[in-house]
C-alpha cells in the first residue's frame, strides 16, 4: 500500500512540478520581453476553479400491495465534480476530479452501494500549432469502499471483490492534444504507461487459505484484475486515446463525457488455483486488438437555482477483468446508470 501511494505521489508531483516550472519560465520570459507589472498581476490570477456538488434522494414504500412491492426503500447519491485550470502564454494545465457515492436500502436486501468512484484527470500542454498542443496526461481511478459479490459460488455467500486500491489505475501518457473548440478535445498517445494496483488485501479469500470445503480452491481477489497477489502491481505499455466533451447543449442542460481507450502492447497473465494459497501463472500473448474502454457520462438538467435532475451512465470493458459469463471467468461489458433528483450547488 505504501509503495502504491508513494508511486502515485511521485507521478502526480512530477506533473505538478513540471507544470509550475513551465509556468514560471513563461512568466520570466514575458518579463524579459518588457512585460509590465499589470501583466504580472494578471499572470498570478490565471487559475480558474470551480465545480458542482449534488445530493439526490429517493424513497418508496408499500403496505398490503397485492401486485408485490418493497415495503420500504431509500436511496441516496452524492456527486462532486471539481476543476482547476491554468493558462499562461502557450502553456495550459487542466485538472478535473469526479467523485461519486450512492447506495440503496431496501427491506428485503438491506443496504447496498450502487455507485462508487474516484476519478482524477490531469493534462499539461503547450501549444505548438493552431488547435494542437503537445501534452502529457496523468490519471488515477479507484473507489472509496469495498465492493461485494452477493452470490459467491452461486450459494448466496458474500465475498469482497473490490475496494480502495483494489484495484487502482494509474496512467501517464505523452502525446498530441487536438482542441478544435473550448468544449471538445482529442488526446492521442501512441506509447503510454499504465499501472494496475491491488495492494489493499489482494487475496481476500472467503474460506481459510482459499480452500473450498466442497472441493476446489479460490482465486485471490487481485487475479480478478489480472494482478499477481505476490506482486500487487501489473505494468502495461500501450496506446492511449482520451476524448473529452463538456458543454451546455441546450439552456440549463449540460452534457459532460469522457471516453478513454487503451490498447496494451505487453503480455498479460492468466491464473489458476492449484492448491491452498497456490497459483499457476501463465503468460498470454499481447492482445492489442482487445481495447480497454472507460466511458463516463453525466447529463445535468437544472430546474431552478437549487433543484437539479442528474443522469449518470458509465461503461467499462477491460479484457483482464474476468468475472463474468456462466463460469465467472470471462471478460464482459460493465454498465451502470443512475437517474436522480436532488439539491445541487455550483461554485
Amino acid at each position: 500500500m505504501r509503495k502504491s501511494i508513494l508511486l502515485a505521489a511521485l507521478s502526480i508531483s512530477s506533473i505538478v512540478a513540471f507544470g509550475q516550472d513551465a509556468a514560471v519560465k513563461e512568466m520570466q520570459s514575458q518579463a524579459a520581453r518588457g512585460g509590465k507589472t499589470a501583466d504580472t498581476s494578471k499572470a498570478k490570477k490565471v487559475w480558474k476553479t470551480g465545480g458542482t456538488f449534488s445530493i439526490n434522494f429517493g424513497q418508496g414504500g408499500s403496505r398490503n400491495w397485492a401486485a408485490g412491492a418493497e415495503k420500504y426503500s431509500f436511496s441516496l447519491a452524492t456527486y462532486a465534480s471539481l476543476y482547476a485550470n491554468r493558462q499562461i502564454g502557450k502553456w495550459s494545465w487542466d485538472n478535473t476530479l469526479d467523485l461519486g457515492y450512492a447506495f440503496v436500502n431496501t427491506s428485503s436486501l438491506g443496504a447496498r452501494k450502487n455507485d462508487d468512484k474516484i476519478d482524477l484527470f490531469s493534462k499539461l500542454g503547450r501549444n505548438i500549432a493552431k488547435d494542437i498542443n503537445l501534452s502529457v496526461v496523468g490519471s488515477f481511478r479507484s473507489q472509496f469502499t469495498d465492493g461485494t459479490n452477493y452470490d459467491y459460488l452461486g450459494q448466496g455467500l458474500k465475498r469482497r471483490n473490490s475496494g480502495f486500491f483494489a484495484p487502482a489505475y494509474f496512467t501517464l501518457a505523452p502525446g498530441i492534444d487536438i482542441r478544435p473548440t473550448s468544449y471538445f478535445s482529442v488526446f492521442i498517445s501512441p506509447l503510454s504507461a499504465r499501472l494496475i494496483v491491488v495492494t489493499n488485501k489482494p487475496k481476500s479469500y472467503y474460506y481459510q487459505g482459499g480452500v473450498i470445503p466442497a472441493g476446489g480452491y479460490e482465486l485471490p481477489l487481485s487475479t480478478l484484475y489480472g494482478v499477481d497477489p505476490t506482486r500487487e502491481v501489473r505494468a502495461e505499455m500501450g496506446g492511449f486515446v482520451s476524448i473529452n466533451f463538456n458543454k451546455e447543449v441546450v439552456k440549463n442542460v449540460n452534457y459532460k463525457s469522457r471516453l478513454d481507450l487503451y490498447s496494451n502492447y505487453l503480455t498479460s497473465y492468466r491464473f489458476a488455483a492449484t492448491g491452498p494459497d497456490q497459483l499457476a501463472v501463465t503468460e498470454t500473448k499481447s492482445q492489442a486488438k482487445n481495447v480497454d474502454v472507460f466511458w463516463t457520462n453525466t447529463i445535468s438538467m437544472k430546474v431552478n437555482k437549487w433543484l437539479q435532475v442528474t443522469y449518470n451512465f458509465d461503461l467499462i470493458y477491460d479484457d483482464d477483468v474476468k468475472q463474468f459469463g456462466p463460469n465467472k471467468n470471462s471478460a464482459g461489458t460493465q454498465m451502470r446508470s443512475l437517474l436522480g433528483v436532488g439539491v445541487a450547488a455550483k461554485f
